[in-house]
């Protein structure tokens, strides 16, 4: 398996680009079986008026075009909060083998917090998760982040 810290570090190298652009500070990146990046994306939901513009969507569309394939095997996805219900189907949808994930989502978690979608045995597919990786660093960035909105800056 990739070495997940390599993984969260790229993910957060998007994550600090949805910052930048007073986003929720999401990033993601998908890796294929050789550590390659085939997909990248931060949030863009704010920018793109977008209600599905999240970082992992971006990142799955992405590797999907640079593949020319609707199916990741073998690849990992790295983001830097848990994924939503929307983003675990699609994770599902597109047969991720691995997730890898840092900060726990309390509100709308699907892999593991709020729901389990990610490994719903009903399901025709469940990827490896490995979630709270690196986790006090993506809390920090979201709690900075939102700190941030409630100041006014």
């Amino acid at each position: 398996m990739l070495d997940v810290g390599y993984c969260m570090e790229l993910a957060f190298r998007e994550a600090i680009k949805a910052y930048e652009k007073k986003e929720v500070p999401v990033g993601a990146v998908v890796l294929d079986p050789n550590g390659s990046i085939i997909g990248r994306g931060h949030n863009q939901v704010e920018e793109l008026c977008d209600a599905t513009a999240h970082a992992e969507m971006i990142a799955l569309t992405s590797a999907m075009a640079t593949i020319g394939s609707k199916y990741l095997d073998g690849c990992t996805l790295a983001v830097t909060l848990e994924p939503c219900p929307m983003c675990a189907g699609a994770i599902v949808l597109a047969k991720v083998s691995r997730v890898v994930f840092g900060a726990w989502d309390p509100k709308m978690g699907a892999s593991g917090t709020v729901l389990n979608i990610t490994n719903c045995k009903s399901l025709n597919h469940q990827p490896e998760v490995y979630g709270g990786i690196m986790e006090h660093k993506a809390e920090s960035l979201l709690k900075d982040f939102f700190q941030g909105l409630r100041r006014g800056s």
